[in-house]
């Protein structure tokens, strides 16, 4: 489980593809991150972007090894990336760990576009789209984890939803200088997920 509060950026140092067709090939990323893997053991989980990895080599060298599903690739935007990449990394939350952010689970939910972006003095202001089965579980003022990073909605339609990022957040993070077109990894708060899903049992919701 993690927070959202991205502890550095990465770099994709490597890409391993499969030998299948491009449908069903998985990959092996190795990407260097000195922090998160300073005290990182093998089954570790760290989040690369809002997607969930299993540490399954420690070379010793700053880096981490991590293997990615076809399923994995097909449902988030861990598929665009190429060596050099930059990627938003966080380690599993320790017990007793600050929740500077919300829950977060590293399961992908589905795959947004940045629309726009408007500078202010200090501030973006960033507009994502989504799809319409995604939004209604996106509130405004409500949590929602944007390539793994816990982000506040400003607003929101069936086709969007808007967050302010924090001069901290363009520094420390990869939507600091995503253009319009660049996809994002979304997952919305867990918590609006379980509700319906305990209402549509109850019959409440039909």
């Amino acid at each position: 489980m993690f927070t959202g509060i991205v502890e550095e950026i990465g770099t994709v140092e490597s890409i391993e593809r499969g030998a299948d067709g491009p449908q069903e090939a998985d990959a092996r990323l190795r990407v260097r991150g000195p922090l998160v893997v300073s005290d990182a053991r093998l089954g570790d989980s760290i989040c690369v972007s809002g997607v969930c990895l299993t540490v399954t080599e420690l070379p010793g060298d700053g880096t981490f090894l991590a293997d990615v599903m076809p399923e994995t690739l097909r449902r988030s935007a861990l598929a665009d990336l190429g060596v050099s990449s930059p990627v938003n990394l966080e380690r599993a939350l320790p017990v007793g760990g600050r929740y500077g952010g919300h829950v977060v689970q590293g399961h992908v939910d589905g795959v947004g576009t940045i629309l726009s972006r408007s500078p202010g003095p200090r501030w973006d202001d960033v507009e994502i789209g989504l799809a319409p089965e995604l939004a209604r579980y996106v509130a405004e003022k409500g949590s929602i984890a944007v390539s793994g990073i816990s982000l506040t909605v400003t607003h929101v339609t069936d086709e969007s939803f808007g967050v302010s990022l924090i001069p901290t957040t363009l520094e420390a993070t990869t939507l600091g200088t995503l253009a319009p077109g660049a996809r994002v990894n979304l997952e919305v708060d867990v918590l609006a997920k379980y509700t319906e899903r305990l209402l549509s049992s109850a019959g409440v919701l039909r």
